[in-house]
């Protein structure tokens, strides 16, 4: 199994403003259904993970609203297609402090408690979920996970038998999240998402993933992603270093400059720099044992 790079498509992100981020991309995955179907064409292409948000159908905006999440599944499921899914938990996550008054959240604000973010999961019981476990500066928002609140998520995913995956941001993350596995909350093996590029947080150059990749859990299963420009130059690294991959609309637009993508495209190029650099593309039945899922 050491020769398999597992690679994740994140079909669509959880970006703040639909109109401003995609800048008129022609075939953007907004509905359940489009979503779904860029899932199950990933997969074939090569993708043995989609890691997947919802957007409102009708506006584009980012939601977490589990009914939206459930067509996606049911599409997934129904289709026979064998591609781990992987939800995020990372909605109801996001504070802005009030002009007026700093301690009450402003315009923008999400936040929820912990359990209610796991809604979804809970009913849909996907192969995976995020756990995002740290806050930090999201562009101009404060993304919030408290150690408290990481804990009550970390437990019920547990309880539940999904596979969290741990998205780590900044250095400190990591440190938590070995707290947490040391404390019997994440199960071994653990799996690893390193996210780089993301304003105010950790960069998207070789000597930041080097260094995160170095303070990893001998035991981990993990992966990188860079956005924008750098996702291609952070999977080939994750690559040489032993990782697995991840790319998708959620992080870059473009096959190459000025040129938009499909998830497709990104998929089959991941699959070629995978194969340039010796390795082969994990199936979802080889992914599954390397993750240790049942």
């Amino acid at each position: 199994m050491s020769n398999n790079t597992i690679i994740t498509c994140a079909i669509t992100g959880g970006h703040n403003s639909y109109a401003n981020n995609f800048r008129g991309h022609p075939d953007y995955p907004v509905s359940p259904e489009q979503i779904a179907n860029n899932a199950i064409e990933a997969a074939k292409a090569g993708a043995a993970i989609a890691h997947i948000h919802v957007r409102d159908p009708e506006t584009g905006a980012r939601s977490g609203d589990p009914v939206l999440f459930k067509e996606v599944v049911e599409r997934i499921r129904d289709s026979g297609s064998d591609v781990l899914i992987n939800l995020t938990s990372s909605e109801g996550a996001r504070f802005i402090p009030g002009k007026d008054d700093p301690k009450t959240g402003g315009e923008g604000t999400t936040l929820i408690k912990p359990l209610d973010r796991l809604k979804h999961i809970e009913e849909l019981r996907p192969d995976i979920c995020t756990l995002d476990v740290g806050t930090f500066n999201f562009g101009d928002v404060i993304f919030v996970n408290t150690p408290e609140d990481l804990r009550i998520m970390a437990k019920r995913i547990q309880q539940i038998g999904v596979k969290p995956e741990i998205e780590v941001f900044e250095l400190g993350h990591i440190e938590f999240a070995k707290k947490l596995i040391d404390e019997g909350l994440i199960d071994t093996p653990p799996m690893f998402q390193v996210c780089l590029g993301i304003p105010h947080a950790a960069p998207a150059v070789p000597e930041v993933l080097n260094l995160m990749q170095s303070r990893l859990p001998e035991n981990a299963r993990w992966s990188a992603f860079g956005i924008s420009r750098a996702e291609f130059h952070i999977a080939a690294q994750s690559v040489g270093l032993g990782g697995n991959v991840r790319v998708g609309l959620e992080d870059n637009l473009y096959l190459s400059k000025g040129e938009f993508a499909s998830n497709v495209q990104l998929v089959e190029k991941a699959v070629r720099v995978v194969r340039e650099l010796g390795a082969e593309p994990a199936s979802s039945a080889q992914a599954r044992a390397i993750l240790g899922l049942s």
